[in-house]
Protein backbone atom coordinates (compact mmCIF):
# COMPACT_ATOMS: atom_id res chain seq x y z
CA UNK A 1 0.00 0.00 0.00
CA UNK A 2 1.24 3.49 -0.81
CA UNK A 3 2.67 5.36 2.15
CA UNK A 4 2.08 9.14 1.77
CA UNK A 5 5.02 9.84 4.09
CA UNK A 6 7.55 8.19 1.77
CA UNK A 7 9.08 10.91 -0.42
CA UNK A 8 12.55 9.80 -1.45
CA UNK A 9 14.62 12.84 -2.37
CA UNK A 10 17.73 13.10 -4.50
CA UNK A 11 19.61 15.13 -1.88
CA UNK A 12 19.19 13.54 1.57
CA UNK A 13 19.70 15.93 4.47
CA UNK A 14 20.71 15.42 8.09
CA UNK A 15 18.19 16.87 10.55
CA UNK A 16 18.75 17.61 14.23
CA UNK A 17 15.57 18.01 16.29
CA UNK A 18 15.65 19.87 19.61
CA UNK A 19 12.60 20.25 21.88
CA UNK A 20 9.16 19.80 20.39
CA UNK A 21 5.65 20.15 21.73
CA UNK A 22 4.72 17.82 24.60
CA UNK A 23 3.45 14.78 22.70
CA UNK A 24 4.33 12.59 19.69
CA UNK A 25 4.64 15.34 17.04
CA UNK A 26 8.44 15.33 16.74
CA UNK A 27 8.54 11.53 16.78
CA UNK A 28 6.15 11.50 13.80
CA UNK A 29 8.26 14.14 12.05
CA UNK A 30 11.32 11.97 12.62
CA UNK A 31 9.64 8.87 11.20
CA UNK A 32 8.45 10.76 8.13
CA UNK A 33 11.85 12.34 7.45
CA UNK A 34 13.58 8.95 7.77
CA UNK A 35 11.14 7.38 5.32
CA UNK A 36 11.92 10.23 2.94
CA UNK A 37 15.59 9.23 2.94
CA UNK A 38 16.94 11.78 5.44
CA UNK A 39 19.05 11.15 8.53
CA UNK A 40 17.38 12.33 11.75
CA UNK A 41 18.87 12.98 15.20
CA UNK A 42 17.13 14.24 18.34
CA UNK A 43 18.49 15.87 21.49
CA UNK A 44 16.53 15.05 24.64
CA UNK A 45 16.72 17.58 27.47
CA UNK A 46 14.55 15.68 29.95
CA UNK A 47 12.59 12.47 30.45
CA UNK A 48 9.51 13.87 28.73
CA UNK A 49 11.50 14.45 25.54
CA UNK A 50 12.92 10.95 25.86
CA UNK A 51 9.51 9.35 26.45
CA UNK A 52 7.96 10.71 23.26
CA UNK A 53 10.99 10.11 21.01
CA UNK A 54 11.86 6.38 21.18
CA UNK A 55 13.59 6.38 17.78
CA UNK A 56 17.21 5.80 16.77
CA UNK A 57 19.75 8.58 17.29
CA UNK A 58 18.27 9.99 20.48
CA UNK A 59 20.99 12.05 22.18
CA UNK A 60 20.59 12.94 25.85
CA UNK A 61 21.93 16.27 27.07
CA UNK A 62 22.63 16.21 30.81
CA UNK A 63 24.59 19.42 31.03
CA UNK A 64 23.66 23.00 31.81
CA UNK A 65 23.25 26.15 29.76
CA UNK A 66 26.91 27.07 30.02
CA UNK A 67 28.12 23.89 28.30
CA UNK A 68 25.24 23.73 25.80
CA UNK A 69 26.88 25.63 22.86
CA UNK A 70 29.96 23.40 22.95
CA UNK A 71 27.83 20.28 23.15
CA UNK A 72 25.64 21.45 20.25
CA UNK A 73 28.66 22.24 18.10
CA UNK A 74 30.07 18.77 18.78
CA UNK A 75 26.79 17.08 17.76
CA UNK A 76 26.45 19.18 14.60
CA UNK A 77 30.04 18.49 13.54
CA UNK A 78 29.94 14.84 14.51
CA UNK A 79 26.81 14.10 12.48
CA UNK A 80 27.32 16.71 9.74
CA UNK A 81 23.92 18.28 10.45
CA UNK A 82 22.40 20.30 7.61
CA UNK A 83 19.12 21.41 9.25
CA UNK A 84 17.86 22.02 12.79
CA UNK A 85 14.21 21.79 13.90
CA UNK A 86 12.64 23.05 17.12
CA UNK A 87 9.34 24.20 18.63
CA UNK A 88 9.42 27.75 20.03
CA UNK A 89 12.32 30.08 19.36
CA UNK A 90 12.45 31.78 22.77
CA UNK A 91 13.37 28.86 25.02
CA UNK A 92 16.88 29.48 26.41
CA UNK A 93 18.49 26.42 24.77
CA UNK A 94 16.73 27.20 21.49
CA UNK A 95 17.81 30.85 21.49
CA UNK A 96 21.43 29.79 21.87
CA UNK A 97 21.03 27.18 19.13
CA UNK A 98 19.51 29.68 16.70
CA UNK A 99 22.37 32.11 17.34
CA UNK A 100 24.98 29.39 16.79
CA UNK A 101 23.29 28.07 13.63
CA UNK A 102 23.02 31.60 12.26
CA UNK A 103 26.78 31.96 12.51
CA UNK A 104 27.22 28.64 10.70
CA UNK A 105 24.52 29.34 8.07
CA UNK A 106 22.52 26.29 9.18
CA UNK A 107 18.77 26.79 8.62
CA UNK A 108 16.61 26.44 11.73
CA UNK A 109 13.02 25.34 11.06
CA UNK A 110 10.89 26.83 13.86
CA UNK A 111 7.43 25.45 14.68
CA UNK A 112 4.80 27.33 16.69
CA UNK A 113 1.07 27.40 17.17
CA UNK A 114 -0.46 28.70 13.95
CA UNK A 115 -0.57 32.42 13.24
CA UNK A 116 -4.07 31.69 12.01
CA UNK A 117 -6.25 29.39 14.08
CA UNK A 118 -7.63 26.88 14.30
CA UNK A 119 -6.28 24.11 12.04
CA UNK A 120 -2.93 25.73 11.15
CA UNK A 121 0.64 25.35 12.42
CA UNK A 122 3.41 27.88 11.86
CA UNK A 123 6.73 26.84 10.32
CA UNK A 124 9.26 29.57 9.61
CA UNK A 125 13.02 29.59 9.16
CA UNK A 126 15.10 31.11 11.99
CA UNK A 127 12.29 32.75 13.97
CA UNK A 128 8.55 33.27 14.52
CA UNK A 129 6.24 35.96 15.90
CA UNK A 130 8.42 38.82 17.19
CA UNK A 131 11.48 37.20 15.58
CA UNK A 132 9.81 36.61 12.23
CA UNK A 133 11.46 37.98 9.10
CA UNK A 134 8.06 38.93 7.68
CA UNK A 135 7.78 42.70 7.08
CA UNK A 136 5.22 45.03 8.65
CA UNK A 137 4.49 46.91 5.42
CA UNK A 138 0.87 46.48 4.21
CA UNK A 139 1.82 47.47 0.64
CA UNK A 140 4.31 44.60 0.52
CA UNK A 141 1.61 42.05 1.38
CA UNK A 142 -0.76 43.42 -1.22
CA UNK A 143 1.94 43.19 -3.89
CA UNK A 144 3.06 39.69 -2.86
CA UNK A 145 -0.49 38.32 -2.69
CA UNK A 146 -1.25 39.63 -6.19
CA UNK A 147 1.41 37.26 -7.54
CA UNK A 148 0.00 34.18 -5.82
CA UNK A 149 -2.79 31.85 -6.96
CA UNK A 150 -5.94 31.58 -4.82
CA UNK A 151 -5.43 29.82 -1.50
CA UNK A 152 -6.24 26.09 -1.51
CA UNK A 153 -9.45 24.91 0.10
CA UNK A 154 -8.94 24.47 3.82
CA UNK A 155 -10.82 21.90 5.91
CA UNK A 156 -11.11 21.84 9.70
CA UNK A 157 -9.45 19.09 11.73
CA UNK A 158 -10.54 17.66 15.09
CA UNK A 159 -8.71 18.50 18.32
CA UNK A 160 -9.00 16.76 21.69
CA UNK A 161 -8.55 18.61 24.98
CA UNK A 162 -8.42 15.26 26.78
CA UNK A 163 -5.56 14.10 24.57
CA UNK A 164 -3.65 17.34 25.15
CA UNK A 165 -4.08 17.08 28.91
CA UNK A 166 -3.04 13.42 29.14
CA UNK A 167 0.03 13.97 26.95
CA UNK A 168 1.07 16.86 29.20
CA UNK A 169 0.64 14.71 32.31
CA UNK A 170 2.69 11.87 30.78
CA UNK A 171 5.44 14.28 29.70
CA UNK A 172 5.69 15.89 33.13
CA UNK A 173 5.64 12.53 34.93
CA UNK A 174 8.52 11.27 32.79
CA UNK A 175 10.39 14.51 33.47
CA UNK A 176 10.00 14.11 37.24
CA UNK A 177 11.01 10.45 37.27
CA UNK A 178 14.26 11.11 35.38
CA UNK A 179 15.42 14.29 37.13
CA UNK A 180 18.13 12.21 38.84
CA UNK A 181 19.63 11.68 35.38
CA UNK A 182 18.85 15.03 33.72
CA UNK A 183 19.96 16.65 36.97
CA UNK A 184 20.91 20.00 35.44
CA UNK A 185 17.75 20.44 33.40
CA UNK A 186 16.28 23.85 34.13
CA UNK A 187 12.72 24.02 32.84
CA UNK A 188 11.91 27.28 31.06
CA UNK A 189 8.45 27.23 32.66
CA UNK A 190 8.08 28.96 36.05
CA UNK A 191 6.54 26.00 37.90
CA UNK A 192 7.49 22.45 38.83
CA UNK A 193 6.27 19.76 36.39
CA UNK A 194 4.41 18.03 39.23
CA UNK A 195 2.44 21.23 39.86
CA UNK A 196 1.62 21.50 36.18
CA UNK A 197 0.55 17.86 35.98
CA UNK A 198 -1.86 18.28 38.89
CA UNK A 199 -3.22 21.40 37.23
CA UNK A 200 -3.98 19.52 34.02
CA UNK A 201 -5.75 16.74 35.90
CA UNK A 202 -7.90 19.30 37.75
CA UNK A 203 -8.82 21.00 34.48
CA UNK A 204 -9.76 17.66 32.98
CA UNK A 205 -11.87 16.77 36.02
CA UNK A 206 -13.67 20.15 36.08
CA UNK A 207 -14.16 20.41 32.34
CA UNK A 208 -17.91 19.72 32.36
CA UNK A 209 -18.65 22.19 35.16
CA UNK A 210 -16.59 24.85 33.35
CA UNK A 211 -18.60 24.31 30.16
CA UNK A 212 -21.90 24.73 32.04
CA UNK A 213 -20.72 27.94 33.70
CA UNK A 214 -19.53 29.32 30.35
CA UNK A 215 -22.93 28.66 28.81
CA UNK A 216 -24.65 30.47 31.69
CA UNK A 217 -22.40 33.52 31.39
CA UNK A 218 -22.82 33.75 27.62
CA UNK A 219 -26.59 33.43 27.95
CA UNK A 220 -26.58 36.24 30.51
CA UNK A 221 -24.60 38.51 28.16
CA UNK A 222 -26.90 37.66 25.26
CA UNK A 223 -30.03 38.34 27.29
CA UNK A 224 -28.66 41.68 28.49
CA UNK A 225 -28.21 42.91 24.93
CA UNK A 226 -24.94 44.64 25.85
CA UNK A 227 -22.02 44.53 23.38
CA UNK A 228 -18.82 42.90 24.59
CA UNK A 229 -15.12 43.39 24.01
CA UNK A 230 -13.08 40.18 24.07
CA UNK A 231 -9.71 39.75 25.79
CA UNK A 232 -8.27 36.25 25.13
CA UNK A 233 -5.62 35.25 27.65
CA UNK A 234 -2.31 33.76 26.62
CA UNK A 235 -0.19 31.27 28.53
CA UNK A 236 1.46 32.86 31.54
CA UNK A 237 4.83 31.28 30.67
CA UNK A 238 4.56 32.19 26.99
CA UNK A 239 7.85 33.74 25.88
CA UNK A 240 5.93 35.67 23.24
CA UNK A 241 4.35 37.60 26.12
CA UNK A 242 7.46 37.99 28.23
CA UNK A 243 9.92 38.79 25.44
CA UNK A 244 7.75 40.44 22.79
CA UNK A 245 5.67 42.81 24.88
CA UNK A 246 6.09 45.16 27.82
CA UNK A 247 4.37 42.67 30.15
CA UNK A 248 6.23 40.23 32.40
CA UNK A 249 3.26 37.85 32.38
CA UNK A 250 -0.51 37.76 32.14
CA UNK A 251 -1.34 39.33 35.50
CA UNK A 252 0.06 42.79 34.68
CA UNK A 253 -1.66 42.62 31.29
CA UNK A 254 -4.98 41.77 32.95
CA UNK A 255 -4.58 44.67 35.36
CA UNK A 256 -3.80 47.08 32.52
CA UNK A 257 -6.78 45.97 30.42
CA UNK A 258 -9.34 46.03 33.26
CA UNK A 259 -8.17 49.40 34.59
CA UNK A 260 -8.35 50.96 31.11
CA UNK A 261 -11.74 49.36 30.48
CA UNK A 262 -13.11 50.70 33.78
CA UNK A 263 -11.90 54.24 33.04
CA UNK A 264 -12.73 54.59 29.34
CA UNK A 265 -15.19 51.95 28.03
CA UNK A 266 -18.83 52.97 27.44
CA UNK A 267 -21.02 52.08 30.43
CA UNK A 268 -23.11 49.61 28.42
CA UNK A 269 -20.08 47.61 27.22
CA UNK A 270 -19.04 44.27 28.75
CA UNK A 271 -15.50 42.87 28.93
CA UNK A 272 -15.31 39.12 28.29
CA UNK A 273 -12.02 37.47 29.27
CA UNK A 274 -11.38 33.99 27.81
CA UNK A 275 -8.95 31.47 29.27
CA UNK A 276 -6.34 30.03 26.91
CA UNK A 277 -7.36 26.52 25.77
CA UNK A 278 -3.93 25.14 26.74
CA UNK A 279 -3.76 26.79 30.15
CA UNK A 280 -2.55 24.26 32.72
CA UNK A 281 -4.79 25.45 35.54
CA UNK A 282 -1.93 26.38 37.88
CA UNK A 283 -3.11 30.00 38.28
CA UNK A 284 -6.64 30.78 39.49
CA UNK A 285 -7.43 33.40 36.86
CA UNK A 286 -11.10 33.60 37.77
CA UNK A 287 -10.44 34.74 41.35
CA UNK A 288 -7.76 37.19 40.25
CA UNK A 289 -9.95 38.75 37.55
CA UNK A 290 -12.95 39.02 39.87
CA UNK A 291 -10.80 40.75 42.52
CA UNK A 292 -9.35 43.25 40.03
CA UNK A 293 -12.78 43.96 38.53
CA UNK A 294 -14.27 44.65 41.97
CA UNK A 295 -11.31 46.89 42.80
CA UNK A 296 -12.15 49.02 39.75
CA UNK A 297 -15.91 48.84 40.43
CA UNK A 298 -16.73 46.95 37.23
CA UNK A 299 -17.42 43.55 38.77
CA UNK A 300 -20.83 43.45 37.08
CA UNK A 301 -19.33 44.17 33.63
CA UNK A 302 -16.27 41.88 33.55
CA UNK A 303 -16.81 38.17 32.96
CA UNK A 304 -14.35 35.28 32.80
CA UNK A 305 -14.97 32.04 30.89
CA UNK A 306 -12.81 28.91 30.71
CA UNK A 307 -14.29 27.22 27.64
CA UNK A 308 -16.17 28.18 24.50
CA UNK A 309 -15.55 28.22 20.76
CA UNK A 310 -13.19 31.14 20.27
CA UNK A 311 -14.13 31.40 16.59
CA UNK A 312 -17.76 32.07 17.54
CA UNK A 313 -16.80 34.41 20.36
CA UNK A 314 -14.79 36.72 18.10
CA UNK A 315 -17.57 36.89 15.50
CA UNK A 316 -19.93 38.54 17.97
CA UNK A 317 -17.36 40.76 19.69
CA UNK A 318 -17.32 44.53 19.16
CA UNK A 319 -13.54 44.37 19.33
CA UNK A 320 -10.66 42.16 20.48
CA UNK A 321 -7.84 43.29 22.77
CA UNK A 322 -4.79 41.04 22.86
CA UNK A 323 -1.07 41.08 23.56
CA UNK A 324 -0.02 39.07 20.51
CA UNK A 325 -2.38 36.09 20.54
CA UNK A 326 -3.23 34.42 17.25
CA UNK A 327 -6.86 34.84 18.24
CA UNK A 328 -6.33 38.27 16.72
CA UNK A 329 -6.23 36.78 13.23
CA UNK A 330 -9.53 35.00 13.85
CA UNK A 331 -11.15 38.33 14.64
CA UNK A 332 -9.52 40.09 11.70
CA UNK A 333 -10.86 37.43 9.34
CA UNK A 334 -14.35 38.31 10.58
CA UNK A 335 -13.79 42.03 10.11
CA UNK A 336 -13.67 42.59 13.89
CA UNK A 337 -11.36 45.39 15.14
CA UNK A 338 -8.21 44.19 16.91
CA UNK A 339 -5.73 46.04 19.10
CA UNK A 340 -2.41 44.29 19.76
CA UNK A 341 -0.51 45.52 22.83
CA UNK A 342 2.67 43.59 21.96
CA UNK A 343 4.74 42.62 18.95
CA UNK A 344 2.58 40.46 16.69
CA UNK A 345 3.27 39.37 13.14
CA UNK A 346 -0.16 40.71 12.14
CA UNK A 347 0.20 44.07 13.93
CA UNK A 348 0.53 46.19 10.80
CA UNK A 349 -1.28 49.33 9.57
CA UNK A 350 -4.57 48.71 7.76
CA UNK A 351 -4.89 45.37 9.57
CA UNK A 352 -4.93 46.11 13.30
CA UNK A 353 -6.14 49.31 14.94
CA UNK A 354 -3.10 51.50 15.59
CA UNK A 355 -4.73 53.63 18.32
CA UNK A 356 -4.02 53.38 22.05
CA UNK A 357 -5.95 51.07 24.39
CA UNK A 358 -7.95 53.82 26.08
CA UNK A 359 -9.28 55.02 22.72
CA UNK A 360 -10.00 51.53 21.40
CA UNK A 361 -12.89 50.93 23.82
CA UNK A 362 -14.75 53.92 22.41
CA UNK A 363 -14.01 53.86 18.68
CA UNK A 364 -12.42 50.60 17.44
CA UNK A 365 -11.44 50.59 13.76
CA UNK A 366 -12.03 47.40 11.71
CA UNK A 367 -9.36 46.01 9.39
CA UNK A 368 -9.13 46.80 5.70
CA UNK A 369 -10.45 43.57 4.16
CA UNK A 370 -8.25 43.64 1.06
CA UNK A 371 -5.09 44.12 3.12
CA UNK A 372 -5.97 41.39 5.60
CA UNK A 373 -6.85 38.96 2.80
CA UNK A 374 -3.49 39.68 1.19
CA UNK A 375 -1.71 39.20 4.51
CA UNK A 376 -3.45 35.88 5.08
CA UNK A 377 -2.65 34.63 1.58
CA UNK A 378 1.05 35.37 2.02
CA UNK A 379 1.11 33.66 5.42
CA UNK A 380 -0.41 30.49 4.00
CA UNK A 381 2.14 30.42 1.20
CA UNK A 382 5.20 31.18 3.30
CA UNK A 383 4.78 29.88 6.83
CA UNK A 384 1.51 28.05 7.53
CA UNK A 385 0.81 24.33 7.31
CA UNK A 386 -2.72 22.88 7.67
CA UNK A 387 -3.23 20.39 10.47
CA UNK A 388 -3.13 20.15 14.25
CA UNK A 389 -1.29 18.57 17.16
CA UNK A 390 -4.08 16.91 19.13
CA UNK A 391 -5.75 14.33 16.87
CA UNK A 392 -4.51 11.60 14.56
CA UNK A 393 -6.19 13.27 11.57
CA UNK A 394 -4.65 16.63 12.39
CA UNK A 395 -1.17 15.14 12.92
CA UNK A 396 -1.31 13.13 9.69
CA UNK A 397 -2.25 16.21 7.68
CA UNK A 398 0.40 18.25 9.46
CA UNK A 399 3.20 15.76 8.79
CA UNK A 400 2.33 15.65 5.09
CA UNK A 401 2.49 19.44 5.00
CA UNK A 402 5.85 19.49 6.78
CA UNK A 403 7.35 17.13 4.20
CA UNK A 404 6.01 19.22 1.35
CA UNK A 405 7.38 22.43 2.89
CA UNK A 406 10.79 20.86 3.52
CA UNK A 407 10.97 19.57 -0.05
CA UNK A 408 10.26 23.11 -1.29
CA UNK A 409 13.11 24.61 0.72
CA UNK A 410 16.56 24.42 -0.87
CA UNK A 411 18.84 21.82 0.66
CA UNK A 412 21.74 23.54 2.42
CA UNK A 413 25.30 22.55 1.70
CA UNK A 414 26.43 19.81 4.01
CA UNK A 415 28.75 21.04 6.74
CA UNK A 416 32.32 19.83 6.41
CA UNK A 417 33.23 17.44 9.19
CA UNK A 418 35.50 18.99 11.81
CA UNK A 419 37.68 17.46 14.48
CA UNK A 420 35.55 16.24 17.36
CA UNK A 421 36.26 14.55 20.63
CA UNK A 422 36.70 10.79 20.31
CA UNK A 423 35.72 7.98 22.60
CA UNK A 424 32.13 9.10 23.24
CA UNK A 425 30.10 6.14 24.56
CA UNK A 426 27.03 4.92 22.68
CA UNK A 427 24.46 2.97 24.69
CA UNK A 428 21.64 0.83 23.36
CA UNK A 429 19.49 1.23 26.45
CA UNK A 430 16.42 3.45 26.26
CA UNK A 431 16.72 4.59 29.89
CA UNK A 432 19.98 5.47 31.66
CA UNK A 433 21.43 2.70 33.81
CA UNK A 434 23.39 4.80 36.30
CA UNK A 435 23.43 8.28 37.68
CA UNK A 436 26.19 10.41 36.12
CA UNK A 437 28.64 12.25 38.31
CA UNK A 438 27.58 15.83 38.94
CA UNK A 439 31.20 16.87 38.53
CA UNK A 440 31.55 15.33 35.08
CA UNK A 441 31.11 17.18 31.82
CA UNK A 442 28.02 16.38 29.73
CA UNK A 443 28.45 13.52 27.30
CA UNK A 444 26.67 12.46 24.16
CA UNK A 445 24.46 9.47 24.97
CA UNK A 446 22.79 7.93 21.95
CA UNK A 447 19.91 5.46 22.15
CA UNK A 448 19.93 3.46 18.91
CA UNK A 449 16.62 1.68 18.38
CA UNK A 450 15.51 -0.02 15.19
Amino acid sequence: MHDPFVRKETSPRRFLLLQGLMGPFFRMVGIALRKSGHEVYKINFNGGDQLFWRLPHGIDYTGDGQHWPVFLEDVINRHQITDVMLFGDCRPMHKAAIEFCGERHIPVHVFEEGYIRPDWVTLEVDGVNGNSSLPRDPAWYRAEAARLPPAPVHNTVPSSFRRRALEAVAYNAADILTRWYFHKWNDYRPWHPWTEGIGWLKRLRNRKAAEILTQEIMQHITDSGHPYMLFPLQLDADAQVRLHSSFAGMEPAIRRVISSFAAHAPSDTVLLIKEHPLDNGVRDWRSLINDIAREHKVGDRVFYIETGDIALLVQKARGVVTINSTTGTLALACGVPVLAMGQAVYNIPDVTDQCDLDTFWVSPTPPDKATYDAFRRVLIDRCLIPGGFFSEQGLKQLIQGVLERISRSPAPERIASETVASGTPHFRLHLPTRKPSRASQPTVVTHDRV
